[in-house]
């Protein structure tokens, strides 16, 4: 046995021992499957594999990159002969070697989506339909749907379960889009990202030899995170290795996420009903996570009935309990969170890089980016951009500043054909020209137009203007929430948005109402004075007003879960646990929505090495008005033997029967180390009214003190050297921690009686 093998734990070894034959490796969260995937790469070049000979599908280039380099340090150069690549880029290349036997040039172009939405919106305009019915990205999720499930233009027309599903959305023409799609990029040279697929499935079912030929140059086919993969990856997957079986397939059925992208569970479920000789190793310890946050995520996980199971366990310590913050309103869940990741990185003297936020919609960031500000926490935005540097965002903002200030030339550039009205970039460069010459604004020249003009545009022009006027009448006459959803509705941009019903389309339209959500609590914040639309323009502009990158990567990571995998951070914040936003309303349609929907949450708290921590709020604002919010049925999922708890609160619903969550004592059999033991059950400290910090200077080792949130604790020790004055204090609830008492206040109880 290799000396690199050696360094596994026994699971490990033999899922890379084990070369020969149908090898599916469950590999749990944390649990080091690419190291196991990389070591038996390796282990397989050195017992005399050629490289050429093996192929490791990954889908991500950054994985693929990875596991290379590693494989180099082991065996050297010959790593780079490896067939190592994303499902596309190993396809593409297969393609551009036999493009000419299904008729494409070996330099076929690759579209990327601006070029299928360019096509689609011509075939659109060819056919004379309406693109506010066949939204374009509509179409082409309809179409990349399709080829997924290998269904070509000519199956699709014939398909009745497809023909009454785009009748009933009205768009009946859909199958003849697709044909014309498929015959435009054919005559254009042309492939998009699921061609690459499509295609080499196509190739391997008509060309017999060509399968062949690569079914005996690829003796060993391997996969990682199968359980993300779709019905064409794994058709070709097992066509190459129909002839040796020599296939090794690594996932986690858990952590199974991407449905709503085409991704089949059934492929990791049923791998064993398709090779029935199969080779099953579990790679079941977690070397990431504390006992508390691997023993939350098994029991979370138990719930699902669609699963392959497994007994993920650590032999590292047992940590924290999860705390869980409730907030009254989003805003101030941001706040809670903010403040919780400043108390923390001051008491344990982490980084901003240990903290990661996680949420289930890009939509709420806005609250977490702005409580962050306040507090001068740096962060960055992950899979996306800051809330208010979204397109959608942009937008509406424009409007908003045009109404307010008609001299806002690049406000005016923005809005002026969004949504299309028909006035083209000509138009508004002969606007910008006559003010120009005649020395007039911008505005002066858009009232009066039909001077400039005359005509059918003019008439268009003009009404903008119009449109502009009765904005300034509103901001006027309305408060600033009711003015911003007046121009937001009145504009089309809503309506725009709100018809574009693909998983994009949604995420903008519920951008735009989390806009519109921070102007209500702008307007119904009793300390701000000044409520107006041009005051909140204001804040907006000093809020996003970011400073250079000075290329400090230590800052606190924000992202959606989808975002996370794969990742891990020292704390993980999971925000927003509440009923119809986690789980999302638009995915409880059925048991297999709810538990991807529940995988997901695994996902999130299999992020957290040492500690994690929920939040939800029992208010927030949608589409501009207050809704009651109730907790998450996934928090009712969790122990609460694993919970720290501050408040009881239970659901109040009118259909689901569930169990209460509801703080409880911790049993004393369930942790060991005497830091997660209490001496009483674990409770939220409720604040002294007549709390007063005590002057620091008169602090002594053994004073018995209060703090506002950790409750009654002893001084163990003093450091006053230095700019920072820290006491260790050792809480009777909370445990030791060192605070900064330039910011944890305080106040001196009692002598600490022997």
């Amino acid at each position: 046995m290799s000396d690199f093998v050696s360094q596994l734990n026994q699971p490990q070894q033999d899922a890379v021992l084990q070369t020969e034959g149908p090898v599916m490796i469950l590999a749990g969260a944390g649990s080091g499957k690419t190291r196991v995937l990389t070591f038996r790469i390796a282990h397989l070049i050195e017992k005399g594999v050629d490289p050429y000979q093996i192929l490791a599908l990954t889908f991500t280039n950054k994985a693929a990159k990875e596991m290379r380099s590693r494989i180099e340090k082991i065996v050297g150069n010959e790593a780079r002969n490896l067939w190592m690549g994303t499902f596309h880029s190993v396809f593409s290349r297969i393609l551009r070697a036999e493009a000419e036997k299904i008729g494409y040039p070996s330099n076929f172009t690759i579209y990327d989506t601006d070029d299928s939405k360019s096509l689609v919106k011509q075939i659109l305009d060819e056919l004379h339909l309406d693109d506010k019915i066949y939204k374009v990205s509509g179409v082409l999720s309809r179409i990349s749907g399709a080829k997924n499930r290998l269904i070509s233009a000519n199956e699709y027309m014939k398909d009745p379960f497809l023909k009454a599903d785009d009748e009933s959305s009205r768009r009946p023409m859909m199958g003849e889009i697709y044909k014309r799609y498929g015959q435009r990029c054919f005559k254009a040279g042309a492939m998009d990202f699921d061609d690459l697929l499509y295609n080499t499935h196509v190739l391997f079912n008509k060309h017999e030899d060509v399968l062949h030929k690569y079914q005996h140059r690829f003796k060993y086919v391997m996969v990682d995170e199968f359980q993300d993969t779709n019905l064409s990856q794994y058709s070709i997957t097992r066509k190459l290795a129909a002839v040796t079986e020599n296939i090794c397939v690594v996932g986690d059925d858990a952590q199974s996420i991407y449905g709503f992208r085409g991704a089949d569970i059934a492929n990791i479920l049923n791998f064993e009903r398709d090779y029935p000789d199969l080779n099953i190793f579990k790679l079941e310890q977690n070397y990431r996570s504390t006992k508390v946050i691997v023993n939350t995520a098994n029991a979370v996980i138990a719930k699902n009935k669609a699963q392959l199971r497994k007994n993920v366990w650590t032999g590292n310590e047992d940590g924290n309990l999860i705390e869980v913050l409730k907030a009254n309103s989003d805003q101030e869940e941001g706040k809670l969170v903010a403040s919780s990741i400043f108390q923390e990185k001051m008491n344990g003297s982490l980084r901003h890089s240990d903290f990661c936020v996680l949420y289930r919609t890009n939509s709420q960031s806005r609250s977490m980016e702005e409580a962050l500000r306040r507090l001068n926490i740096p962060y960055r935005i992950y899979g996306g951009l800051s809330f208010y540097q979204r397109k959608e965002i942009k937008d509406l903002l424009a409007y908003l500043r045009f109404a307010i200030n008609h001299n806002d030339e690049q406000a005016l550039k923005r809005i002026i054909n969004y949504p299309k009205r028909g006035i083209g970039d000509t138009t508004f460069a002969k606007i910008i020209v006559t003010a120009n010459e005649h020395g007039a604004t911008l505005w002066d020249v858009l009232c009066h137009f039909n001077r400039v003009a005359p005509g059918r545009t003019s008439e268009t022009v003009m009404n903008f203007a119009m449109l502009i006027k009765s904005y300034e009448i509103a901001i006027k006459e309305k408060d600033a929430f009711d003015a911003a959803t007046h121009i937001a509705k009145s504009s089309g941009i809503l309506r725009e948005l709100y018809d574009d019903k693909s998983i994009e389309g949604v995420a903008r339209y519920e951008n735009l109402q989390e806009l519109l959500n921070a102007i209500k609590e702008f307007v119904v914040d009793p300390e701000r004075e000044d409520k107006s639309l041009a005051a909140f323009l204001n804040d907006v502009a000093l809020l996003t007003d970011v400073d250079n990158e000075k290329g400090d990567n230590d800052h606190v990571s924000l992202m959606t879960i989808h975002q996370s995998k794969g990742l891990e951070y020292r704390n993980v914040y999971l925000v927003g646990l509440e009923e119809e936003l986690f789980p999302s309303q638009m995915r409880m349609e059925s048991r297999a929505d709810l538990e991807e929907e529940r995988r997901l949450f695994y996902v999130a708290i299999t992020r957290a090495e040492k500690k994690l921590t929920f939040s939800y709020a029992t208010t927030r604002y949608r589409f501009g008005q207050l809704k009651p919010c109730e907790p998450s049925r996934f928090l009712n999922e969790v122990d609460s033997k694993f919970l720290s708890v501050g408040k009881k609160f239970s659901h109040e619903t009118r259909s689901m029967s569930q169990e209460k969550f509801v703080e409880r004592p911790t049993p004393a059999h369930l942790l060991k180390p005497k830091t997660l033991i209490a001496k009483t059950p674990l409770k939220t400290y409720t604040t002294n009214p007549n709390f007063k910090a005590s002057d620091p200077s008169l602090l002594q080792t053994g004073l018995r003190v209060e703090h506002q949130k950790f409750g009654m604790g002893t001084v163990l020790s003093l450091d006053f050297g230095g700019a920072d004055k820290k006491a260790l204090v050792n809480f009777d609830t909370e445990g030791e921690k060192t605070l900064l008492l330039s910011f944890a206040k305080l106040m001196i109880v009692e002598a600490n009686q022997p």
